[in-house]
């Protein structure tokens, strides 16, 4: 593809975001990009990668750093003024801007829409599904009641939302913070990231082919 495009995903949990980044990477051969950005993040930082996965969209999580076995105070950027939440945001948005300046990419969550705001050639998208077609999900995944996953999908999205809200002064999952907002539950996840696509190629005016 002549053209390098960036399409980012926020999602529902249980939406379908993940399986339907990697249809829309496989697409427009672009490379995918879920929590792959945290090995990024901790390449281009010097932490641990498993620093990135325990903070990973989640705001505030470094009231209680110092007992972490995997913190390495030895690292010179502990001592930078990069240790913290905003420290770690800019370790990840700087992998995430780093791949988008490469290729073509698809992102999933991590305030990629944001962070790459500025950037040509983007389509923001967010993935919702009904409650009940996530419950059910979320249910046979974590072998857990139908009340217990109806309370972590809303802890999960309620950790997600405020990380985003934070960050980019929008509203996660409100629909005038993307491009495109859609239901899986509705069509599935093949023919919601076949959609996606159409969109992708009409509002990026590419050819069919690519």
């Amino acid at each position: 593809m002549d053209k390098k495009i960036i399409i980012n995903i926020g999602r529902q949990v249980c939406a379908g975001g993940l399986e339907i980044g990697k249809l829309l990477a496989d697409e427009f051969q672009a490379k995918y990009y879920d929590r792959e950005l945290l090995n990024l993040a901790a390449k281009e930082s010097g932490f641990s990668e498993e620093f990135f996965k325990q903070s990973d969209e989640r705001k505030g999580f470094l009231r209680s750093f110092f007992h972490l076995p995997y913190i390495n105070p030895g690292n010179s950027n502990f001592y930078q003024n990069n240790f913290s939440q905003e420290g770690l945001f800019k370790f990840q948005s700087d992998a995430i801007i780093k791949a988008a300046q490469e290729s073509s990419c698809v992102f999933v969550g991590r305030c990629a829409d944001y962070v790459l705001r500025d950037f040509p050639n983007v389509v923001n998208v967010f993935i919702t599904a009904n409650i009940e077609t996530r419950a059910q999900l979320f249910m046979k995944e974590k072998e857990v009641t139908l009340e217990e996953a109806i309370k972590r999908i809303h802890h999960v999205e309620s950790r997600r939302a405020s990380y985003y809200n934070y960050y980019t002064g929008k509203h996660w999952g409100q629909a005038d913070s993307y491009d495109l907002c859609i239901d899986s539950s509705a069509i599935g996840t093949a023919e919601t990231a076949r959609l996606i696509a159409e969109y992708v190629r009409k509002k990026l005016h590419l050819n069919p082919e690519q």
